[in-house]
């Protein structure tokens, strides 16, 4: 049953498809995001249905799209070098054949996030791909969240979104991150969206969407979304009209909220300020440092996947006994081919320091970009009103990312490249309309001094 509904609902993405070929490209979103060729059992996994997303999307947009004005950003040139570097690394990999592997999906995430800004020529495009992510990603956070209050709080590894396989989307920390960096994208769709206009249904469903994307690092336990959480109500708070009552709301909803937090969730995250006594966070030290060193010998990369020649060892600290009477046991431990837990070293080992240069430059620009828009249009007219809350959201976003990213490999998450999409297609959609607008030279005001008596 599962089987004939995901193909049904793909049927008729495509066949709408074949009227507005944009639609081609939300198709791959969904696709990209939701993977349903993990979740069914026999229909879909023998299609390439990525393949024919992609093929469909590109020959959509060549034959029928309207080219005019179309030019390539600076981030989309970045993101081009940086998957040609990352095809030069692939080639002298330490770990060719397991390199060959990632670099078989890595390169369709940067291609497509290279193409994706030519097709969004309208606010129309910008609002439907983000819905379509926000919708994708959805789909597995609200899951999440009815499992985490139906089991009392899931725990670390063990909250089933769908899907037994652990990766993508479906990664507790990667998931966590992702429906915390989304918070700001689902409230502007509460105050702007148009496929939907902001009814009270829609923003009821928006609302609580927010709340099940809250309740994610609570049911998966994990400390990177509960930094994350942190981080997003901080970026809110420039936006707060009445900044004393909103930190007054925060403050009372996360004193209600500590009681009902499950045990499994507050003892993983008492692990925060104790890290030796927790052996993942041990692990992750060690091989940061194990990485750092790496790269200083080998300044440009050792290719994907070369984690899998590190050996480290690290001690952990647990505290035996009462308050009165406790004793620190000390145990070293030996171990080897961990991954990085960080984007900011999958970066450094993997691609090297100019690897690295260049994927923090794609963010840093955008989050930069991001922030020129927004006071660009801040006291912008009616019509445009909607431009400063959305590149703050999309900002926001994306500083989640790197939040999030610093203990998750997630260097090459397809989620947030089609975020940057999003950026680089919002940018160049307002260089075209502030290009086709007619020039109004600013006069200065003279002051009229009246005539004397």
């Amino acid at each position: 049953m599962r089987d004939l509904v995901f193909v049904a609902f793909l049927a008729a993405f495509f066949a709408a498809g074949f009227r507005r070929p944009f639609i081609f490209v939300l198709a791959y979103v969904y696709i990209d995001v939701v993977a349903p060729q993990r979740l069914t059992y026999f229909l879909l996994n023998s299609i390439p249905i990525s393949l024919i997303a992609v093929v469909l999307s590109v020959g959509g947009w060549l034959v029928a799209d309207d080219k005019t004005g179309t030019r390539v950003a600076p981030r989309q040139g970045l993101i081009v070098v940086l998957m040609v570097y990352c095809y030069c690394t692939t080639l002298t990999a330490d770990f060719p054949v397991e390199a060959l592997d990632k670099w078989g999906w890595v390169w369709k995430c940067l291609a497509f996030a290279a193409f994706l800004p030519f097709t969004l020529r309208t606010k129309l495009r910008i609002e439907a791909l983000l819905l379509v992510m926000v919708a994708s990603a959805a789909s597995i956070i609200i899951v999440g969240g009815i499992k985490t209050i139906a089991s009392g709080g899931g725990g670390y590894g063990s909250l089933n979104l769908m899907v037994s396989n652990n990766s993508g989307l479906y990664e507790g920390s990667t998931i966590s991150t992702v429906a915390v960096a989304i918070i700001p994208l689902i409230l502007w769709f509460t105050r702007h969206g148009t496929i939907f206009p902001p009814d009270w249904k829609v923003k009821g469903f928006c609302y609580a969407l927010v709340f099940s994307c809250l309740l994610i690092p609570v049911g998966t336990s994990t400390r990177t979304g509960l930094l994350c959480i942190g981080l997003v109500a901080v970026l809110m708070l420039r936006d707060a009209k009445r900044k004393v009552l909103y930190l007054c709301l925060l403050a009372t909803a996360g004193m209600i909220a500590v009681p009902f937090l499950p045990s499994s969730f507050t003892n993983r995250m008492s692990t925060i300020k104790t890290y030796k006594g927790d052996e993942s966070a041990s692990t992750r030290l060690a091989v940061w440092g194990w990485t750092w060193d790496y790269a200083k010998e080998h300044p440009m990369g050792g290719g994907f996947e070369m984690y899998r020649q590190n050996k480290i060892r690290y001690d952990t600290e647990r505290v035996e006994g009462t308050a009165a009477n406790s004793t620190v046991d000390r145990h070293l431990t030996v171990d080897q081919a961990r991954a990085f837990h960080s984007a900011y070293f999958e970066m450094l080992g993997e691609q090297g320091f100019p690897g690295l240069v260049l994927w923090l430059s794609i963010s840093l620009i955008g989050i930069f970009r991001m922030e020129v828009l927004r006071h660009r249009y801040r006291k912008a007219a009616a019509d445009m009103a909607w431009v400063t809350p959305l590149a703050g959201a999309l900002q926001s976003a994306h500083i989640v990312y790197l939040l999030g990213a610093a203990f998750i490999g997630i260097a090459f998450q397809p989620f947030v490249y089609m975020l940057i999409g999003a950026q680089i297609g919002l940018d160049t959609y307002l260089s075209r309309k502030r290009a086709g607008a007619p020039w109004q030279p600013r006069r200065a005001v003279r002051t009229v001094e009246p005539a004397s008596a």
